[in-house]
Protein backbone atom coordinates (compact mmCIF):
# COMPACT_ATOMS: atom_id res chain seq x y z
CA UNK A 1 0.00 0.00 0.00
CA UNK A 2 1.40 3.82 -0.97
CA UNK A 3 0.82 6.53 1.37
CA UNK A 4 -1.19 9.41 0.57
CA UNK A 5 -4.82 10.16 1.66
CA UNK A 6 -7.28 7.55 1.59
CA UNK A 7 -11.18 8.41 1.67
CA UNK A 8 -14.40 6.59 2.05
CA UNK A 9 -18.35 7.60 1.08
CA UNK A 10 -21.21 8.68 3.67
CA UNK A 11 -22.04 4.81 4.04
CA UNK A 12 -18.69 3.58 5.66
CA UNK A 13 -16.46 4.76 7.77
CA UNK A 14 -12.70 4.59 7.83
CA UNK A 15 -10.64 2.94 10.83
CA UNK A 16 -7.18 4.25 10.84
CA UNK A 17 -4.79 2.32 13.45
CA UNK A 18 -0.98 2.07 14.23
CA UNK A 19 2.06 4.76 14.78
CA UNK A 20 1.14 8.33 15.65
CA UNK A 21 -2.33 7.35 17.27
CA UNK A 22 -2.60 5.91 20.95
CA UNK A 23 -5.91 4.48 19.75
CA UNK A 24 -8.16 4.12 16.35
CA UNK A 25 -8.52 7.48 14.03
CA UNK A 26 -12.34 6.54 13.36
CA UNK A 27 -13.72 8.79 9.81
CA UNK A 28 -17.14 8.46 9.10
CA UNK A 29 -17.45 9.62 5.27
CA UNK A 30 -14.77 11.58 4.85
CA UNK A 31 -10.66 11.26 3.86
CA UNK A 32 -7.68 10.17 6.23
CA UNK A 33 -3.72 10.31 5.43
CA UNK A 34 -2.36 6.92 5.88
CA UNK A 35 1.42 5.83 6.51
CA UNK A 36 2.09 2.39 4.52
CA UNK A 37 3.63 -0.26 7.01
CA UNK A 38 3.57 2.06 10.12
CA UNK A 39 -0.33 2.50 9.59
CA UNK A 40 -3.21 -0.15 8.85
CA UNK A 41 -6.77 0.91 7.64
CA UNK A 42 -10.05 -0.87 7.89
CA UNK A 43 -13.60 0.07 6.72
CA UNK A 44 -16.64 -0.99 8.55
CA UNK A 45 -20.29 -0.67 6.76
CA UNK A 46 -22.69 2.38 7.90
CA UNK A 47 -25.68 0.84 5.65
CA UNK A 48 -28.95 0.17 7.22
CA UNK A 49 -29.82 -2.97 7.62
CA UNK A 50 -33.26 -5.25 7.26
CA UNK A 51 -33.64 -7.98 9.08
CA UNK A 52 -36.66 -10.26 9.14
CA UNK A 53 -37.28 -11.79 12.44
CA UNK A 54 -39.23 -15.46 12.71
CA UNK A 55 -39.98 -16.10 15.95
CA UNK A 56 -41.64 -20.13 15.57
CA UNK A 57 -43.99 -22.04 17.95
CA UNK A 58 -43.73 -19.29 20.65
CA UNK A 59 -45.28 -20.43 23.77
CA UNK A 60 -47.22 -17.15 24.97
CA UNK A 61 -48.45 -16.59 28.94
CA UNK A 62 -51.68 -18.25 28.30
CA UNK A 63 -49.41 -21.65 26.52
CA UNK A 64 -51.05 -21.27 23.61
CA UNK A 65 -48.48 -21.75 20.58
CA UNK A 66 -48.08 -19.01 17.84
CA UNK A 67 -45.39 -17.44 15.25
CA UNK A 68 -44.37 -14.18 14.73
CA UNK A 69 -42.87 -12.27 11.63
CA UNK A 70 -41.32 -9.34 12.39
CA UNK A 71 -39.35 -6.66 10.35
CA UNK A 72 -36.63 -4.17 12.08
CA UNK A 73 -34.05 -2.02 10.31
CA UNK A 74 -30.93 -1.85 12.02
CA UNK A 75 -27.84 -0.33 11.65
CA UNK A 76 -24.27 1.12 12.81
CA UNK A 77 -24.30 4.21 14.36
CA UNK A 78 -21.72 6.73 12.46
CA UNK A 79 -22.29 9.78 14.05
CA UNK A 80 -21.41 8.77 17.62
CA UNK A 81 -18.23 8.45 18.73
CA UNK A 82 -18.56 5.88 21.35
CA UNK A 83 -21.05 3.68 19.49
CA UNK A 84 -18.71 3.87 16.52
CA UNK A 85 -16.02 2.85 18.19
CA UNK A 86 -18.31 0.00 20.60
CA UNK A 87 -19.23 -1.33 16.79
CA UNK A 88 -15.39 -1.22 15.61
CA UNK A 89 -14.46 -3.64 18.61
CA UNK A 90 -17.54 -5.62 18.07
CA UNK A 91 -17.60 -6.00 14.15
CA UNK A 92 -14.54 -4.50 12.57
CA UNK A 93 -13.28 -7.24 9.83
CA UNK A 94 -16.35 -9.05 9.89
CA UNK A 95 -18.76 -9.37 6.47
CA UNK A 96 -22.09 -7.62 6.60
CA UNK A 97 -23.64 -10.64 6.66
CA UNK A 98 -22.48 -11.58 9.95
CA UNK A 99 -23.56 -8.70 11.52
CA UNK A 100 -27.00 -9.24 10.47
CA UNK A 101 -26.70 -11.98 12.23
CA UNK A 102 -25.65 -11.22 15.33
CA UNK A 103 -27.96 -8.79 15.59
CA UNK A 104 -30.84 -11.00 13.67
CA UNK A 105 -30.52 -13.14 16.96
CA UNK A 106 -30.07 -10.76 19.48
CA UNK A 107 -33.71 -8.77 18.16
CA UNK A 108 -35.01 -12.52 18.26
CA UNK A 109 -34.56 -13.56 21.71
CA UNK A 110 -36.06 -10.34 22.82
CA UNK A 111 -39.22 -10.51 20.24
CA UNK A 112 -39.67 -14.17 22.04
CA UNK A 113 -39.15 -12.94 25.27
CA UNK A 114 -41.87 -10.37 24.34
CA UNK A 115 -44.03 -12.89 23.00
CA UNK A 116 -43.93 -15.29 25.86
CA UNK A 117 -45.18 -11.97 28.61
CA UNK A 118 -47.79 -11.25 26.54
CA UNK A 119 -51.75 -13.20 25.62
CA UNK A 120 -52.30 -14.18 21.71
CA UNK A 121 -55.28 -11.24 22.25
CA UNK A 122 -52.62 -8.29 23.21
CA UNK A 123 -50.43 -9.01 20.37
CA UNK A 124 -53.10 -9.75 17.88
CA UNK A 125 -55.14 -6.76 19.05
CA UNK A 126 -52.47 -4.36 20.07
CA UNK A 127 -49.85 -4.43 17.45
CA UNK A 128 -48.66 -0.97 18.36
CA UNK A 129 -47.96 -2.51 21.85
CA UNK A 130 -46.06 -5.69 20.86
CA UNK A 131 -43.89 -3.39 18.75
CA UNK A 132 -42.59 -1.02 20.95
CA UNK A 133 -42.06 -3.55 23.59
CA UNK A 134 -39.30 -5.23 21.38
CA UNK A 135 -37.96 -1.99 19.47
CA UNK A 136 -37.72 -0.55 23.69
CA UNK A 137 -35.65 -3.83 24.93
CA UNK A 138 -33.91 -4.51 21.21
CA UNK A 139 -32.80 -1.54 21.62
CA UNK A 140 -31.35 -1.28 24.79
CA UNK A 141 -29.51 -4.30 24.23
CA UNK A 142 -28.18 -3.23 20.55
CA UNK A 143 -26.57 -0.12 21.73
CA UNK A 144 -24.01 -1.79 24.22
CA UNK A 145 -22.63 -2.95 20.46
CA UNK A 146 -22.73 -0.04 19.13
CA UNK A 147 -25.99 -0.52 16.68
CA UNK A 148 -29.26 1.41 16.50
CA UNK A 149 -32.64 -0.16 15.82
CA UNK A 150 -34.02 2.52 13.51
CA UNK A 151 -37.52 0.96 13.05
CA UNK A 152 -39.38 -2.71 14.02
CA UNK A 153 -43.30 -3.79 13.17
CA UNK A 154 -45.08 -6.44 13.49
CA UNK A 155 -45.13 -8.10 10.05
CA UNK A 156 -47.37 -11.34 10.97
CA UNK A 157 -49.00 -13.65 13.90
CA UNK A 158 -49.92 -17.17 12.67
CA UNK A 159 -50.70 -20.28 14.74
CA UNK A 160 -50.75 -24.11 14.00
CA UNK A 161 -53.79 -24.78 16.47
CA UNK A 162 -56.59 -22.70 15.04
CA UNK A 163 -56.24 -20.26 17.95
CA UNK A 164 -56.72 -17.16 16.27
CA UNK A 165 -59.05 -19.05 13.62
CA UNK A 166 -61.43 -19.42 16.34
CA UNK A 167 -60.37 -15.82 17.62
CA UNK A 168 -61.82 -14.30 15.20
CA UNK A 169 -64.36 -16.87 14.61
CA UNK A 170 -65.76 -15.55 18.25
CA UNK A 171 -65.54 -12.27 17.13
CA UNK A 172 -67.02 -12.36 13.89
CA UNK A 173 -70.07 -14.54 15.54
CA UNK A 174 -69.61 -11.03 18.25
CA UNK A 175 -69.25 -9.09 16.07
CA UNK A 176 -72.23 -10.37 13.44
CA UNK A 177 -74.62 -10.49 16.56
CA UNK A 178 -73.98 -7.05 17.31
CA UNK A 179 -74.12 -5.65 14.03
CA UNK A 180 -77.94 -7.78 13.98
CA UNK A 181 -78.49 -6.33 17.41
CA UNK A 182 -76.85 -2.74 15.91
CA UNK A 183 -79.08 -3.23 12.79
CA UNK A 184 -82.75 -4.24 14.82
CA UNK A 185 -81.58 -1.42 17.56
CA UNK A 186 -81.07 0.83 13.78
CA UNK A 187 -84.46 -0.04 12.19
CA UNK A 188 -86.00 0.34 15.89
CA UNK A 189 -84.34 3.63 16.62
CA UNK A 190 -84.68 4.50 12.33
CA UNK A 191 -88.81 3.38 12.62
CA UNK A 192 -88.50 5.51 15.98
CA UNK A 193 -86.86 8.61 14.11
CA UNK A 194 -89.58 7.92 11.67
CA UNK A 195 -92.29 8.13 13.34
CA UNK A 196 -91.01 11.01 15.53
CA UNK A 197 -90.28 12.71 12.14
CA UNK A 198 -93.40 11.70 11.17
CA UNK A 199 -95.50 13.50 14.18
CA UNK A 200 -92.97 16.48 13.67
CA UNK A 201 -93.46 16.97 10.29
CA UNK A 202 -97.21 16.36 10.42
CA UNK A 203 -97.38 19.13 13.66
CA UNK A 204 -94.93 21.03 11.58
CA UNK A 205 -97.59 20.97 8.99
CA UNK A 206 -100.51 21.38 10.91
CA UNK A 207 -98.85 24.49 12.52
CA UNK A 208 -97.92 25.43 9.06
CA UNK A 209 -101.30 24.87 7.48
CA UNK A 210 -102.72 27.02 10.91
CA UNK A 211 -100.02 29.88 10.01
CA UNK A 212 -101.28 29.83 5.98
CA UNK A 213 -104.78 30.19 7.48
CA UNK A 214 -103.71 32.75 9.83
CA UNK A 215 -101.79 34.59 7.32
CA UNK A 216 -104.52 34.49 4.48
CA UNK A 217 -107.38 35.42 6.94
CA UNK A 218 -105.17 38.20 7.55
CA UNK A 219 -104.63 39.10 4.20
CA UNK A 220 -108.40 38.81 3.46
CA UNK A 221 -109.00 41.09 5.98
CA UNK A 222 -106.40 43.47 5.29
CA UNK A 223 -107.85 43.03 1.54
CA UNK A 224 -111.17 43.88 2.43
CA UNK A 225 -109.90 46.53 4.47
CA UNK A 226 -107.98 47.89 1.80
CA UNK A 227 -110.77 47.12 -1.41
CA UNK A 228 -112.71 49.83 1.03
CA UNK A 229 -110.10 52.35 1.14
CA UNK A 230 -109.47 52.15 -1.90
CA UNK A 231 -113.19 52.47 -3.15
CA UNK A 232 -113.51 54.99 -0.92
CA UNK A 233 -110.39 57.05 -2.53
CA UNK A 234 -111.82 56.48 -5.45
CA UNK A 235 -115.45 57.40 -5.04
CA UNK A 236 -113.88 60.57 -2.79
CA UNK A 237 -111.72 60.81 -6.01
CA UNK A 238 -114.69 60.54 -8.45
CA UNK A 239 -116.61 62.96 -6.76
CA UNK A 240 -113.98 65.18 -6.37
CA UNK A 241 -113.93 64.77 -10.18
CA UNK A 242 -117.00 65.36 -10.60
CA UNK A 243 -116.89 68.74 -8.49
CA UNK A 244 -114.03 69.91 -9.75
CA UNK A 245 -115.49 69.28 -13.15
CA UNK A 246 -119.00 71.19 -12.05
CA UNK A 247 -116.51 73.84 -10.66
CA UNK A 248 -114.98 74.03 -13.62
CA UNK A 249 -117.73 74.30 -16.04
CA UNK A 250 -119.76 76.89 -13.74
CA UNK A 251 -116.32 78.63 -14.03
CA UNK A 252 -116.37 78.25 -17.62
CA UNK A 253 -119.58 79.95 -17.84
CA UNK A 254 -119.10 82.84 -15.78
CA UNK A 255 -116.01 83.49 -17.21
CA UNK A 256 -118.44 83.04 -20.54
CA UNK A 257 -120.83 85.33 -19.03
CA UNK A 258 -118.59 88.02 -18.37
CA UNK A 259 -116.85 87.73 -21.87
CA UNK A 260 -120.96 88.10 -22.42
CA UNK A 261 -120.92 91.15 -20.70
CA UNK A 262 -117.30 92.23 -21.85
CA UNK A 263 -118.93 91.85 -25.14
CA UNK A 264 -122.49 93.88 -24.48
CA UNK A 265 -120.54 96.38 -22.46
CA UNK A 266 -118.29 96.60 -25.62
CA UNK A 267 -122.00 96.74 -27.89
CA UNK A 268 -123.14 99.63 -25.64
CA UNK A 269 -120.21 101.55 -25.84
CA UNK A 270 -119.79 101.17 -29.28
CA UNK A 271 -123.94 102.15 -29.66
CA UNK A 272 -123.50 105.07 -27.27
CA UNK A 273 -120.41 106.22 -29.63
CA UNK A 274 -122.86 105.38 -32.73
CA UNK A 275 -125.49 107.31 -30.36
CA UNK A 276 -123.05 110.06 -29.75
CA UNK A 277 -121.90 109.93 -33.44
CA UNK A 278 -125.49 110.26 -34.77
CA UNK A 279 -126.18 113.11 -32.25
CA UNK A 280 -123.07 115.00 -33.54
CA UNK A 281 -124.02 114.18 -36.89
CA UNK A 282 -127.37 115.75 -36.38
CA UNK A 283 -125.96 118.36 -34.22
CA UNK A 284 -123.78 119.63 -37.21
CA UNK A 285 -126.51 118.22 -40.27
CA UNK A 286 -129.51 119.26 -38.73
CA UNK A 287 -130.24 120.61 -35.29
CA UNK A 288 -127.54 123.73 -36.29
CA UNK A 289 -128.87 124.50 -39.77
CA UNK A 290 -132.69 124.01 -38.38
CA UNK A 291 -131.78 126.59 -35.24
CA UNK A 292 -130.45 128.77 -38.16
CA UNK A 293 -133.03 128.28 -40.01
CA UNK A 294 -135.32 129.18 -36.96
CA UNK A 295 -133.25 132.33 -35.76
CA UNK A 296 -133.73 133.15 -39.80
CA UNK A 297 -137.09 132.53 -39.94
CA UNK A 298 -137.93 134.86 -36.56
CA UNK A 299 -136.65 137.54 -37.83
CA UNK A 300 -138.32 136.79 -41.37
CA UNK A 301 -141.25 136.84 -39.14
CA UNK A 302 -140.36 139.57 -37.17
CA UNK A 303 -139.51 141.46 -39.92
CA UNK A 304 -142.74 140.77 -41.58
CA UNK A 305 -144.34 141.82 -38.88
CA UNK A 306 -143.31 144.72 -38.22
CA UNK A 307 -143.47 145.46 -42.07
CA UNK A 308 -147.22 144.71 -41.12
CA UNK A 309 -147.69 146.44 -38.18
CA UNK A 310 -146.22 149.61 -39.58
CA UNK A 311 -148.58 148.56 -42.86
CA UNK A 312 -151.22 148.70 -41.10
CA UNK A 313 -150.56 152.13 -38.60
CA UNK A 314 -149.41 153.84 -42.34
CA UNK A 315 -153.07 152.51 -43.49
CA UNK A 316 -154.43 153.09 -40.67
CA UNK A 317 -152.81 156.37 -40.35
CA UNK A 318 -154.32 156.71 -43.98
CA UNK A 319 -157.49 155.22 -43.48
CA UNK A 320 -158.90 156.31 -39.86
CA UNK A 321 -162.10 156.52 -42.14
CA UNK A 322 -162.00 152.60 -42.26
CA UNK A 323 -161.94 152.65 -38.70
CA UNK A 324 -160.35 150.99 -35.70
CA UNK A 325 -161.60 147.90 -36.16
CA UNK A 326 -160.52 146.87 -39.70
CA UNK A 327 -157.57 148.26 -38.23
CA UNK A 328 -157.71 145.82 -35.20
CA UNK A 329 -158.52 143.06 -37.59
CA UNK A 330 -155.18 143.47 -39.61
CA UNK A 331 -153.32 143.61 -36.62
CA UNK A 332 -154.66 140.64 -35.16
CA UNK A 333 -154.63 138.69 -38.50
CA UNK A 334 -150.65 139.47 -38.70
CA UNK A 335 -149.74 138.59 -35.33
CA UNK A 336 -152.06 134.97 -35.79
CA UNK A 337 -149.53 134.76 -38.83
CA UNK A 338 -146.46 135.94 -37.17
CA UNK A 339 -147.05 133.16 -34.45
CA UNK A 340 -148.35 130.33 -36.58
CA UNK A 341 -144.90 131.54 -38.43
CA UNK A 342 -143.00 131.05 -35.10
CA UNK A 343 -144.71 128.02 -34.35
CA UNK A 344 -143.42 126.18 -37.64
CA UNK A 345 -140.25 127.74 -36.67
CA UNK A 346 -140.23 126.05 -33.25
CA UNK A 347 -141.26 122.56 -35.12
CA UNK A 348 -138.47 122.78 -37.49
CA UNK A 349 -136.08 121.42 -35.04
CA UNK A 350 -137.90 118.04 -35.25
CA UNK A 351 -138.43 118.02 -39.17
CA UNK A 352 -135.69 117.01 -41.60
CA UNK A 353 -133.96 118.63 -44.22
CA UNK A 354 -136.57 117.58 -46.73
CA UNK A 355 -139.43 118.93 -44.40
CA UNK A 356 -137.26 122.17 -44.16
CA UNK A 357 -136.79 122.47 -47.59
CA UNK A 358 -140.43 121.89 -48.19
CA UNK A 359 -141.13 124.42 -45.36
CA UNK A 360 -138.95 127.11 -46.77
CA UNK A 361 -140.32 126.78 -50.16
CA UNK A 362 -143.19 127.08 -48.84
CA UNK A 363 -142.70 130.45 -47.46
CA UNK A 364 -140.80 132.10 -49.61
CA UNK A 365 -143.74 133.25 -51.88
CA UNK A 366 -144.95 134.60 -48.82
CA UNK A 367 -141.33 136.62 -48.33
CA UNK A 368 -141.54 137.45 -51.50
CA UNK A 369 -145.44 139.15 -51.04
Amino acid sequence: MTWGFITCGPNEALVVSGCCYSKPLLVPGGRAFVWPSIQCVQRISLNTMTLQVESPTVYTCQGVPISVTGIAQVKIQGQNQEMLMTACEQFLGKTESEIQNIALHTLEGHQRAIMGSMTVEEIYKDRKKFSKQVFEVASSDLVNMGITVVSYTLKDIRDEEGYLQSLGMARTAEVKRDARIGEAEAKRDARIKEAIAEEERMASKLLNDTEIAKAQRDFEIKKAAYDVEVRTKSAEAEFAYELQAAKTKQRIKEEEMQIKVVERTQEITVQEQEILCKERELESTIRRPAEAEKFRLEKLADAYRTKLILEAEAESESLRLKGEAEAFAIEAKAKAEADQMLKKAEAMKEYKEAAIIDMVLDCLPKVSD
